[in-house]
């Protein structure tokens, strides 16, 4: 009888402030898409990150006048390193070869490229390729070497820009968050005033708190919950626009994000949002309403 009148007052607490129990769930539902996606974009630039820097090379190109001997006793110190994971060689020709594959849509430029313009070099592969600073420093004054070049720098700002879109993601959600909670409490405020005299006359013959503040709880956690399953159907609709889009292409360059890691956010989201909610709804019951 007692969880009965709990959730028929849950029902109608919800019911009576029906604009702002609409604006509490759009107001979550955004907060917790806008953190779901900050969490998928956090994982899929890590991912990135581990299946880009596993492919990163540093190229050391050699000088056109560097002598056999020169390159020989690089190539014995490169290999002997124990930062470098494996030395790939590449001669002029081999060099040529690669220089027209990269510019094969471009065969005035290549025409104009002879093959002994080309320098020689060696291809690292590291065994972790954030070391590369100290292969630069190592090798930097060696002698037949002209440049040292590492694709990770470019790598870095790409990163950067992604990192940056990470924390501006994760920025609007805690600003959204903190909307989301301000208006849970008032609208908890405003049910509880609505109610005050149904409160003092359940003190009067001594419910207890718990009883009192469940109905005003549980309607924080309904809208979070709802909020949540509505943050949920974005990231669906987020997902199946961007593939039917131009953005397809470039599933090739970033990782993508699958369906099972969607779905997998929605416990996250829900759980967010119903414990946040609850605890929300709680504190203003207990230091304001003084219930």
């Amino acid at each position: 009888m007692r969880m009965k009148y709990v959730l028929s007052e849950v029902l109608v607490g919800l019911w009576r402030n029906v604009t702002m129990t609409i604006a509490m769930i759009i107001t979550m539902a955004v907060s917790l898409f806008m953190l779901g996606g900050s969490g998928l974009l956090y994982q899929k630039v890590g991912d990135m990150k581990d299946l880009y820097y596993e492919n990163v090379e540093v190229s050391i190109f050699l000088k056109t006048d560097v002598q056999e001997q020169q390159r020989t006793d690089l190539q014995t110190k490169l290999e002997a390193d124990p930062l470098i994971k494996n030395v790939d060689y590449v001669d002029k020709t081999e060099a040529y070869k690669r220089f027209q594959q990269m510019y094969a849509d471009a065969p005035d430029l290549v025409n104009a490229v002879k093959p002994d313009q080309l320098p020689e070099s060696f291809r690292l592969t590291l065994n972790d390729p954030e070391q590369y600073k100290q292969i630069y420093d190592e090798y930097k004054t060696s002698e037949g070497i002209d440049t040292i070049v590492d694709q990770s720098k470019l790598l870095d700002k790409v990163f950067g820009v992604l990192t940056g879109f990470q924390n501006g993601a994760l920025a609007i959600a805690i600003v959204m968050a903190i909307a989301a909670l301000l208006l849970v409490a008032n609208t908890i405020q405003v049910a509880a005033y609505s109610k005050r005299r149904e409160v003092a006359v359940m003190k009067l013959v001594g419910a207890s708190n718990w009883f009192i503040q469940a109905p005003f709880v549980l309607e924080a956690v309904v809208a979070g919950l709802f909020g949540s399953i509505l943050g949920l159907l974005a990231l669906i609709t987020l997902k199946t626009v961007a593939a039917g889009s131009s953005m397809a292409a470039l599933e090739g360059l970033i990782t993508p994000i699958s369906w099972s890691e969607i779905f997998l956010t929605f416990p996250l989201m829900a759980a967010v949002g119903g414990l946040v909610s609850a605890v929300t709804a709680w504190v203003t019951l207990r230091f304001y309403l003084r219930v």
